[in-house]
């Protein structure tokens, strides 16, 4: 007997509207639940409010209205504060484009959010960064900077990154848009051997639909409201 993964995050009725005057809604009603260690795609046409519900789930944002619970909190009772700390210490996030800092080594990017949330450096945030590199094929290159790296290495890099803090939950917006075919696929096995070793969740945007077919679990968003959610078996 298998035990019930907990629910890792829970999606209320939420809504999100932007304007005053002319007011456009974006998201009309989500009801969404995400588990520990699911392997999930987000999927929809342009405008359908992938970025936007992202964005919510990842704290960067707020919903106009519904309920949203990460980790077993309704994060609107949350303070910035609070919200800045489950954020920074609950998900990671890797974006089409990695946002490296172009002057640090890849050591040192990878060592970004340990540093911000310590607010000093010490020998154990080093070698994490080290032992993430070297999980992602860059061992041999923690000490270049992030501008000598290929388009592919800075993916892995970012990666990395988002591990770091040791979330159970991370977060990636086209993470192969920018890449050609073959790191693009080189990134999403990493980030499909990362939720099978260490159970970490992603929940990933893509508009490939061949990528998308490969993970457990797809949500296909219309106009701001969640079309179909379909299960399907990792390949």
């Amino acid at each position: 007997m298998t035990d019930t993964p907990a629910t890792l995050l829970r999606l209320s009725g939420v809504t999100k509207d932007y304007g005053s005057r002319v007011i456009t809604h974006v998201l009309r009603g989500i009801d969404l639940e995400v588990t520990a260690g699911e392997f999930l795609a987000l999927t929809g046409p342009s405008g359908s409010g992938k970025t936007t519900l992202l964005n919510i789930i990842g704290l960067l944002d707020r919903p106009t209205a519904g309920r949203l619970e990460f980790r077993g909190a309704d994060v609107a009772q949350l303070d910035e504060t609070e919200t800045t700390a489950a954020r920074g210490r609950g998900i990671g996030f890797v974006f089409q484009f990695h946002h490296l800092l172009p002057a640090f080594s890849a050591r040192e990017n990878v060592m970004l959010p340990l540093l911000a949330d310590r607010g000093r450096r010490d020998r154990e945030m080093q070698e994490r960064a080290d032992e993430l590199l070297d999980e992602v094929g860059l061992a041999d290159r923690a000490s270049f900077r992030a501008t000598d790296l290929s388009g592919g290495q800075q993916q892995r890099v970012a990666l990395a990154r988002s591990l770091v803090m040791r979330p159970p939950l991370v977060l990636a917006d086209e993470p192969t848009g920018n890449l050609d075919s073959e790191s693009g696929n080189q990134v999403f096995q990493m980030l499909r051997d990362f939720n099978e070793r260490h159970r970490t969740a992603f929940i990933i945007v893509t508009h490939d639909d061949r990528l998308a077919a490969r993970c457990d679990r797809v949500v296909h968003l219309v106009d701001g409201q969640v079309e179909s959610d379909t299960r399907q078996g990792a390949t």
